[in-house]
Parts: C-alpha cells; structure tokens; sequence
C-alpha cells in the first residue's frame, strides 16, 4: 500500500501561484479558511517540498515579524510537520524543525518514499516538482484553494504550465468566507 499524495496549491482564478500585486493569500484570507488551513495541517502527515519553495519559505519566516501573517496558526503548524525536501542543491543543516533533504530524481525519490511513508504526503506550492510528479502519474490528489482574483498584469508561476493533459475527477468541494473555493480532484493522465 503506497502513501497519497497530495498537491496543494492556492490559486487566482486565471490559473497563477502568486502576484506582484495583490499580497499574501492574494489578500482575501478570511477566518473560515484560516480555521481549514488550521484543521488540515492538524492531520498526521508529511510535508513535501522542492528546493525552491522550501528557500523561498525558510527565508519568507526568516525575515518576518512574529505578529506577521507569515505565521499564521496554520502555518506554524505546517512548518513543525515532519518534512522532505527534495534537493540535488541543498547541503547541510536546515532551518526547519524536522526537515530532511531527499536527493537524487525526483521522480524516484518520491515514488519510493510513496512506498515507504505510513502517513499521507502533502507538498504546498513546489511548482516544478509537482508538474514532474503529475507527468508521472504519483499526485493522486490535486487540491486548489481559488482566490476571487484576476491577476492578468501582475501574476507571477503559471500553476499547471507546461503539464501533461489531465483529467480531473472532483472529490470534494469547500466554499470558504462566502468567496474562496477549495476544490480536490483526482488526477488521471489524458489519454
């Protein structure tokens, strides 16, 4: 029996990461989805990330305020789970409670550790391992958190560019603070 996995990303309706623009959360958090965020990060789990995202993290609370929205609860709580970086980049000691560094193909390397994990696998945002993971077929859930925004001018990470034709199956849907949608799916390569 192999671990899910699970790719978890916040999205502008037009499909980007992030923006130049608009902030964090894309400024439309509300406590509906902090409480969610807060409960699914309270799950027993193992949080998988790339070389990128983990620096971009690992610098992101570095530099912040502890009254920041950075750390969120929720956030807190993500940063103390268990956690596999996947680097050929990244030596020594990590500033992260309980990280470990994965090196070697990526594609492999999470297959294997699929194999081995007896929890479910996570990984927030990591853009270009996730494109790999879903071209080869090991992200069994594709969970996209859609901010009521457009960022034509100023989005930045083109989620689902440059991917393998998918189809999605919807397995669950959450409306939060009467605008953000949480929608999972199950992803199957287009034949």
């Amino acid at each position: 029996m192999t671990a899910s996995y699970t790719f978890d990303i916040f999205s502008s309706f037009d499909g980007y990461s992030n923006s130049r623009t608009f902030g964090g959360y894309f400024g439309k958090q509300g406590p509906e989805f902090l409480e969610h965020r807060f409960e699914q990060f309270s799950e027993e789990q193992r949080l998988v990330l790339g070389a990128n995202t983990f620096r971009g993290m690992a610098a992101m609370l570095a530099s912040s305020s502890a009254g920041s929205e950075v750390f969120d609860p929720w956030v807190t709580r993500m940063r103390n789970l268990p956690t596999t970086v996947v680097s050929n980049t990244l030596e020594g000691t990590l500033d992260w409670p309980d990280a470990t560094v994965l090196n070697g193909d990526p594609i492999e390397a999470i297959a294997r550790l699929k194999k081995e994990s007896d929890v479910p696998l996570r990984s927030h945002g990591s853009l270009t391992l996730n494109r790999a993971l879903l071209a080869a077929g090991l992200v069994d859930r594709v969970q996209v958190t859609l901010f009521p925004v457009i960022t034509g001018q100023s989005g930045l990470g083109r989620i689902f560019e440059n991917t393998p034709d998918l189809d999605l199956e919807l397995i669950e849907t959450h409306t939060l603070d009467n605008h953000t949608q949480e929608l999972i799916y199950r992803p199957t390569l287009h034949a």
